[in-house]
């Protein structure tokens, strides 16, 4: 996972790179901003020809700029996956 990273985007970016800790970047799209118990988290794809959705809390900072925020309660990522789970099936 990613650490607590702050990334700045364009008002038009759907993209963002993501650097990991071992030093590797990749480029994700943007999927969407969601709501869970009154936190926000952000879903990303990955552009690396996978099937993965990368899910973190998500906390704007200014307007162009973010925090990436990794999940690390088993419970908490559980009721995310949930609802991101529950709203992709209504996009369906």
């Amino acid at each position: 996972m990613a650490d607590d990273v702050k990334k700045n985007i364009d008002d038009e970016a759907e993209f963002i790179t993501l650097e990991f800790d071992d030093g590797t970047e990749v480029e994700a799209e943007i999927m969407g901003i969601f709501e869970v118990e009154g936190k926000e988290y952000i879903a990303l794809i990955p552009d690396d020809d996978s099937d993965d959705v990368y899910l973190y809390g998500y906390k704007e900072v200014s307007d162009e700029e973010f925090e990436l925020i990794d999940i690390e309660d088993d419970d908490e990522f559980n009721k995310v996956v949930a609802e991101f789970d529950k709203l992709t099936e209504e996009d369906e």
